[in-house]
């Protein structure tokens, strides 16, 4: 009896608080990073086809620095964490170009590219007494 009483809670709750739990709010597509010489800036964002992504570049003067299968969600996560992590951006996704912005992309695993950043390796050595 107690178990009945438990999942009613439950849905209620849920239904409560209108949590959409359908794949179709998160399809899967391509995350992307671009840049822009002229104001030193780059823009994250997402589309759901690589044709989509092309007439993107063709209208704009932006150099595609590197993409990666993802969805918005991954999308909405960089945002909220980078928010989170006190950096700026404009309404369009535009960041000012900073070494330690792509540092943060490169850690939460935000396609990047190697062109304008390179990550430092440690090498550690091992020492045998």
């Amino acid at each position: 009896m107690n178990n009945r009483k438990i999942i009613k809670g439950y849905k209620t709750l849920i239904s409560r608080f209108n949590v959409d739990t359908s794949k179709e709010k998160f399809k899967d597509g391509i995350i992307y990073t671009l840049y822009s010489d002229e104001f030193n800036s780059l823009k994250v964002g997402f589309v759901e086809n690589e044709k989509t992504l092309e007439e993107k570049l063709s209208s704009e003067a932006l150099i595609l620095l590197d993409i990666k299968k993802g969805n918005k969600k991954d999308l909405f996560l960089l945002i909220t964490t980078l928010k989170e992590l006190g950096i700026k951006y404009s309404d369009n996704l535009y960041f000012k170009y900073s070494s330690s912005l792509m540092r943060h992309l490169s850690t939460l695993g935000w396609p990047i590219g190697r062109s304008l950043y390179k990550q430092r390796k440690i090498k550690k050595e091992l020492l045998c007494a």
